[in-house]
């Protein structure tokens, strides 16, 4: 019998050192790279981040991994901090372990999502989001 998604989640988060958005703000301006993965309609409903690379869930691996010849020019070292985000801070748990195990262990993800962001007063962007494919 599957434990359950909710055991795949607390496992994923073991793992982590998981940032409040003000924790990825300063992580941002030390150098990480914060990757925004929501969907377009969550991006229109929500608002863009600021200095978020936006990332499709379904190519996130390819397009991170330095060794990928997939990779987006940002992604040089597997030691680079990667602050994934989402809507609210689930799926972006997932996939930062998914990125540790990968090899990115300084991967991680924002505690609420943009949800929690737009919580903590944080300022939205008005320019296009600068997608990556």
């Amino acid at each position: 019998m599957s434990p359950g998604v909710d055991a795949l989640l607390e496992q994923a988060r073991a793992g982590l050192r998981r940032l409040t958005p003000h924790d990825a703000v300063e992580a941002v301006r030390a150098g990480a790279l914060l990757v925004d993965t929501r969907t377009e309609a969550q991006r229109r409903e929500q608002g863009e981040l600021p200095g978020a690379i936006v990332i499709d869930r379904t190519v996130l691996e390819w397009r991170l991994d330095p060794a990928s010849a997939w990779r987006i020019p940002e992604s040089t070292s597997y030691d680079r901090q990667i602050v994934l985000v989402c809507r609210q801070g689930y799926s972006s748990s997932l996939a930062a372990a998914g990125l540790q195990a990968l090899g990115l262990r300084h991967a991680t993800d924002m505690i609420g999502g943009v949800q929690g962001w737009r919580e903590a007063g944080l300022p939205m962007s008005d320019r296009p989001a600068d997608v990556r494919y």
